[in-house]
């Protein structure tokens, strides 16, 4: 059993994980860098130790270091959130030595869907759909246009060991080919110290689609339905929702088995989520496998009614599912918007500063996972989300409409947020009416649409000010029929 938790993390994962293992009566540790000792994670901790300075590199990625706090704590299990040492295969095993627990999947399951190819070579004897490309990691740069021209341009240039958008290009027509070839290999080598590539189809116009799945070691392996992702900025994730609008059952059913085999493929442990590409004729194709707990979890976890944290614990504790794919029903919709310290109307650029005002929305079917208070500052040191906003209802419209609710109430001064682009995007009629994909953002947004939109919004508000004031001045003066036509003919001028 597992009796005391060390999470390798920081700020609203670090909570998050806290509040499952409270609820389960188990202990808990938080481990910080010297820009976090006054955060909200630390202080919500059973033990706290610092273990370095600011920068991740002589912190949060101190493997070393953070085992041999937890061995000196005596903790039995280590969970790493997401980010960080999430995806470090070697940190997993290193932990797994000292005879501490993971909680999360085994070194070669992390290794293997780590490498996109590697993870292409485990999945190819499932019959799992795949985008046209190469097999193989590539440098050669004569070789690679050859290749590129067979499988037709535009194409898709990708680091093997790439995430989060870098090492990334999209190739329009041949004569951009080297160009963009040699910046991904040289992004890459930054990156990840690994300038292999492989070039793929580039998939026009996709909706981007993950299942999420979840395993425990006696071969049971249950997939939780998907999250739409689409709504992105730089290849980075800013909007998510479960259900998706545009899956039929039959499509959701084919996801959902090819991601159990894909987890098949590399003997999963614990919550993985498997991603996908969908086609405008509804093609889905695998793009690959995040072998941690993700950020959008959370309205997962809505729909479902499961504490996916709490079902990796139990995992991690050698237990069997309680539940099998038959049991599995989607209640309701959510929708979450990540709230990044970023100004929406300059290129999403980081925003850093002091929290002088932060009043998260509060109310029945509001979610708000942060790790930050009033008066706090942002760090420049980490990734700029302030929080994850997760709104819930019975139907898609209801969690839309929740979710602009909870946007207006949600009150931060000091910083700019992506909150207005959040409205922005949950107000759009692309949006609501699900008709998009992951060219969202190129599409119809641009700072100027936002700044124009947010200044007719002001514009209405005021006049709807104005409105109340001359309706309530006169009341006194007017009968009620009068007072509204003269109001009316105000604003019909």
């Amino acid at each position: 059993m597992i009796n005391k938790i060390l999470v390798a993390n920081r700020g609203e994962i670090a909570i998050r994980v806290f509040k499952t293992a409270k609820k389960m009566g188990i202990k808990t540790v938080a481990v910080y860098s010297t820009a976090d000792r006054h955060s909200p994670h630390v202080q919500m901790a059973d033990e706290a130790v610092l273990i370095g300075e600011a920068p991740s590199s002589e912190s949060y990625l101190k493997y070393d270091t953070i085992i041999e706090v937890a061995k000196k704590l005596k903790v039995d299990a280590i969970h790493p959130g997401y980010g960080f040492l999430s995806e470090n295969a070697l940190f997993s095993q290193k932990v797994a030595d000292e005879g501490i627990i993971f909680i999360g999947p085994k070194p070669h399951a992390i290794k293997t869907m780590g490498d996109k190819l590697a993870a292409k070579e485990a999945v190819k004897n499932y019959n799992i759909p795949m985008v046209p490309g190469v097999e193989e990691p590539i440098t050669d740069v004569p070789k690679a246009i050859e290749i590129a021209k067979k499988i037709g341009f535009p194409i898709l240039i990708k680091a093997a060991a790439g995430g989060g958008g870098k090492g990334m290009r999209i190739v329009e027509k041949e004569s951009e080919f080297i160009n963009q070839m040699e910046r991904a290999i040289s992004e890459a080598v930054s990156a990840f110290g690994n300038g292999e590539v492989f070039i793929e189809k580039y998939i026009e116009s996709p909706r981007h689609i993950e299942i999420q799945i979840i395993a425990d070691a006696h071969g049971n392996v249950v997939h939780l339905f998907e999250r739409e992702c689409s709504i992105q900025r730089r290849h980075q994730k800013v909007v998510e929702e479960a259900p998706s609008s545009v899956l039929t059952e039959e499509i959701r059913n084919k996801m959902g088995e090819a991601a159990i085999n894909v987890a098949k493929s590399c003997d999963y442990l614990g919550a993985g989520t498997v991603e996908f590409l969908i086609d405008k004729k509804m093609n889905f194709y695998f793009l690959e496998m995040n072998t941690r707990l993700q950020v959008e979890h959370p309205v997962t976890e809505w729909i479902t009614g499961l504490d996916l944290v709490e079902q990796q614990i139990k995992i991690a504790q050698g237990e069997k599912l309680s539940f099998t794919q038959k049991d599995m029903k989607i209640k309701g919709h959510a929708i979450e918007l990540r709230v990044y310290a970023e100004d929406s109307l300059n290129d999403f650029m980081p925003s850093i500063g002091k929290l002088t005002t932060y009043q998260p929305p509060v109310g029945e079917n509001i979610r708000v996972d942060d790790g930050f208070k009033e008066g706090m500052e942002i760090p420049i040191y980490y990734d700029p989300m302030l929080s994850k906003l997760i709104t819930y209802g019975k139907t898609r419209k209801e969690a839309i409409v929740k979710m602009i609710e909870a946007i207006d109430n949600y009150h931060v001064e000091g910083i700019e947020t992506t909150l207005p682009f959040g409205k922005y995007v949950c107000q759009h009629k692309s949006f609501v009416s699900g008709k998009f994909d992951t060219h969202f953002v190129q599409d119809y947004y641009t700072p100027e649409v936002l700044e124009k939109y947010y200044k007719n919004e002001a514009s209405v508000a005021a006049k709807m000010a104005l409105q109340l004031y001359l309706e309530e001045k006169l009341e006194v003066k007017l009968p009620k029929v009068e007072t509204n036509a003269a109001v009316k003919t105000l604003f019909d001028r």
